[in-house]
């Protein structure tokens, strides 16, 4: 391999890995997003349960919040 073909396989691999970096941040972000959206329906859902008149530890337990959290709503 010639100096010619070893800069271009190079470049190319460069150019994989800043893809697949890129790719990485884009999921990363989505799955933040997914998280954020779950949280706060989670948090709707304690608010109905609230409004049914469910105790704030059973609300908590249930979804996986604190009691702080609950009482909060």
């Amino acid at each position: 391999m010639g100096t010619r073909e070893y800069l271009l396989e190079k470049a190319k691999n460069e150019g994989l890995e800043k893809g697949k970096l890129v790719e990485r941040a884009k999921a990363e972000k989505l799955l933040e997003q997914e998280r954020a959206k779950a949280e706060a329906e989670k948090l709707d859902s304690a608010l109905e349960f609230k409004k049914l008149g469910v105790p704030d530890a059973d609300i908590a337990k249930a979804l996986g919040l604190t009691i702080d959290q609950v009482k909060a709503l």
